[in-house]
This record gives structure tokens, sequence and C-alpha cells, in this order.
């Protein structure tokens, strides 16, 4: 290819550097304005004062040898009105208090033997070493028993209750409503004792014989036959818990 470039003995030789050419410096647009800004707020010798100081005349100053002092005054504590009163001495007796003839024994003691002793707060020791934590909030004190709304039955169970009472008994009223009109026979207790004994009679039968069926159920025939077995003695099984679970059963003219 042309743009390729050939193998030569020449390219070998290094070549000088380019000098790094740099960007032109960046200048604020804002330069003039902040030096301008600096001069007319800068104030000379703002925090370490003038650079020399005026001297007062030579005359107000000491000699080498000048003993002369200013003139001794009597020194007095500011506010010497307002300090509190000197500590008292050793050799003083001031009345501590106000006096009372009370007897603090006695009363401390009478105090004593008539206070309700406080109650031990109480604990319990889970190591062998008698390491003891409080027992409150362990959870093995009764809290939830001792309360006063303990064993009483909610407020929308008791109205749950009354309303299921009533419906009951509206239902008894509909059902003696009816016996006296003939429609409804009532079972008595033998009738339906013997009722369900037959129910579970016919299901043990049939349990008999569904148990003596073939394991493989390899043809249509035995297929059907323990089907038609196993919904036999569902059925049963429906029909012999609606009658452990009534212990009324009526009867209306259509079933007599």
């Amino acid at each position: 290819m042309a743009a390729e470039v050939e193998e030569s003995i020449y390219n070998l030789i290094p070549k000088p550097v380019p000098p790094l050419v740099k960007p032109p410096r960046h200048t604020s647009k804002f330069n003039s304005s902040v030096r301008n800004e600096v001069i007319q707020t800068k104030s000379p010798a703002k925090t370490m004062g003038p650079a020399k100081v005026n001297t007062g005349p030579e005359e107000g100053y000491l000699r080498k040898n000048d003993r002369t002092l200013p003139e001794k005054r009597d020194f007095k504590y500011p506010n010497s009105d307002k300090r509190k009163p000197a500590v008292p001495r050793a050799s003083d007796k001031p009345l501590m208090g106000t006096q009372s003839n009370k007897n603090f024994v006695s009363t401390n003691a009478t105090t004593a033997i008539m206070s309700v002793p406080r109650k031990p707060v109480a604990h319990y020791v889970d190591t062998c070493k008698g390491q003891k934590h409080p027992l409150d909030p362990s959870g093995l004190t009764p809290h939830y028993t001792n309360k006063s709304d303990y064993g009483i039955l909610p407020d929308y169970i008791q109205q749950r209750q009354k309303e299921v009472a009533q419906a009951q008994a509206e239902y008894d009223k509909y059902i003696e409503e009816t016996m006296r009109q003939g429609a409804l026979l009532k079972v008595s207790d033998d009738e339906r004792k013997e009722i369900l004994a037959g129910l579970k009679k016919n299901w043990e039968q049939l349990h008999h014989q569904y148990q003596g069926l073939s394991v493989v159920t390899d043809t249509v025939p035995k297929k059907a036959r323990k089907e038609h077995m196993e919904a036999e003695m569902k059925q049963l099984e429906q029909d012999i818990a609606m009658v452990e679970k009534h212990q009324l059963i009526y009867l209306t003219q259509e079933t007599r």
C-alpha cells in the first residue's frame, strides 16, 4: 500500500522533540475591578499600627538615678460596699440556724418504727455464680393475667353471641310454628341414634369391600367400580358428619 511507510535504517535515528507550545495564560475580565476594590478598601497600618510612633518630650521620662515616686495613696477595693462579710474567727461562736427544742433522736426512731418497709425487688438467678437480673422485664411474671380486664369477653364477641342467640331463638320459634301446623316431623333421639348407627354400619361394609379390591386397576371396570365405591364412602362420611353435628333433625312431608 502507498500509505504505509517503507522500512529504512534512517527511521532508527531519534528525531528531535518539537517544543511544547503552551496556550495563552488566562486573564480574568474582573482583574481590574477586583484590584481597584482592594485598593479602595485597604487602609495602611490597620493591624500592626504605624511604623513610627511620635514620642513625648524627654523631660517626661525618669533618669538613671532618679528616685522620684508617685504620691502614696490608701488602697481601696472597688465596690467595697458590696463585698461579702469576713470569715468568722476561730474564737467567735456564731449561732448556726434557728434554735429548736425538738428531740430528733426520738422523732427519727418513731418514724422508723411506724414506716412501712420497702418491698424488695424481685430478681432471678441464671448462672451458677449467682448473677441476678430484674424479674419484671424478663417475661416470667404474669403481668397479662393480672390485668383488670383479663378473662372478660370483648364487646364484639358479646355482641356476636347475642346475635347468634337471637337468630337461634327466631329459628326455634319458626320450627315450633311449622310443627304446630303439621308441616314438620321431629326425629326422636332414639331414631337419630339408629340412623347414625345404620350409616356407620353401611360405611364399614362398604369399606370392607373396598379393602378387598385389586391393587392394580388395569381395566376399565375395575377403575369404575373403585371410583363408585369411593364416591359412596365419601357421601356416607358427609351424612354421618351432618347427623353428628345436628342434635335436632326435622323431616318435611316430602322426606317422610
